[in-house]
This record gives C-alpha cells, sequence and structure tokens, in this order.
C-alpha cells in the first residue's frame, strides 16, 4: 500500500507511542513535529543512497551566462535535485569533469546527460525505503515529543538498521557491477 507523507509520519509517531496526525495543520504538537522534520528528514534519507527508484536522468539546459572561473558552460539543475551521481556529454551519463555551484552544473562540455537523485512521490516509494523512512522519523520525533535522548539513540540504532536492510535490497534489484578495465586480468590473457 502507497503511503502519503501524512501517513509515513504517523506510523512513525504510533511507533513512538504518540497520536496520528490527519495533516500538518493539525494543530497538535504531534503536526507541528511532523510538519518541521518530514522533508529535511525524507529528503536526507533520499541522499544517503543512490536508490534505484529515486535515480533519474536528463539532459540539461545550457544558461547562457557562462560561469566566472573554472569552466566554460553552466548547467541548470533540474526540479527536485538532491545530488549528482555521474555526468557525461551528449547522450552519455559519465565521465565528465564537473563541479555544482548553486543551482547549476558546471564544466566545459557544450552537452550534459546528469544521473541524479531526484525526489520522487511518496507513492513511488518502495516498501523497504517506507520502513527505513518511518524508522528515521520515529527517532528524528523522539526528543522533541518524549524528551528522552536514551530512548531516540536506541531509535537510532533501529533506524540505522533499517536504512542498511533497505540499502541492501535496493542493491538486488540492479545487475552487478563487473570490472571493465582492470590491468591484472589483462596481465593474465
Amino acid at each position: 500500500m502507497a503511503l502519503t507523507a501524512i501517513g509515513l509520519c504517523s506510523r512513525a509517531l504510533l511507533k513512538l507511542g504518540a497520536t496520528p496526525i490527519t495533516t500538518f495543520e493539525d494543530g497538535t504538537t504531534e503536526a507541528e513535529i511532523a510538519s518541521g522534520l518530514y522533508a529535511p528528514t525524507r529528503d536526507a534519507l533520499l541522499s544517503w543512497y543512490a536508490w534505484s527508484f529515486a535515480t533519474v536522468q536528463a539532459n540539461l539546459p545550457r544558461l547562457t551566462e557562462a560561469p566566472t572561473a573554472d569552466h566554460a558552460y553552466a548547467f541548470q539543475l533540474p526540479e527536485g535535485f538532491l545530488r549528482a551521481l555521474s555526468a557525461g556529454p551528449g547522450s552519455t551519463s559519465r565521465g565528465l569533469s564537473y563541479r555544482i555551484v548553486g543551482r547549476t552544473l558546471q564544466c566545459n562540455s557544450t552537452q550534459v546527460m546528469l544521473t541524479y537523485l531526484t525526489r520522487p512521490a511518496e507513492a513511488d516509494f518502495p516498501g523497504f525505503f517506507d520502513l527505513a523512512l518511518i524508522a528515521k522519523l520515529t527517532a528524528e520525533f523522539c526528543i522533541p515529543l518524549t524528551e528522552s535522548t536514551s530512548r531516540a539513540d536506541m531509535l537510532t540504532r533501529l533506524a540505522e538498521k533499517e536504512f542498511e536492510r533497505a540499502r541492501r535490497l535496493d542493491t538486488q534489484q540492479d545487475t552487478q557491477p563487473v570490472f571493465e578495465d582492470f590491468t591484472l586480468i589483462e596481465a593474465r590473457r
């Protein structure tokens, strides 16, 4: 079942023993804390690993104004951009030397194909990521709601384990990388 932001926060609140919310504007302490902590916690968790469901590729539009130094061209980063994974010239998605400056990607190529992490809709989160996010939200909500640092530490450790489990499951959805150009293998031939 696909969850919404409110559903994810409510499940985290239930795990904490707090009252679930129906909107971020409920006027309750739980809603205020969830509203303030949900988006940064979600974005951080999405950024910590190259999740397959959050990885996309796009040709970037070149900006008319050139960078001040170091590179010849600047490109606009896409809406929802969280973190760059790789960039390449033209239709290749890797091999390009670049730098992220503000909301632009700067490089010396006239075209850029960027592979990056984006912020997908909550309905597109797989179940394993939902569980990792709920665990992380539970840990984040703990101190503001319970003022218990020992409980928050325990919940943080549980969230880290859930993150690792989700990361392992996500890696199993892709072809495993192989050595493409390894000198020791070439020497044996």
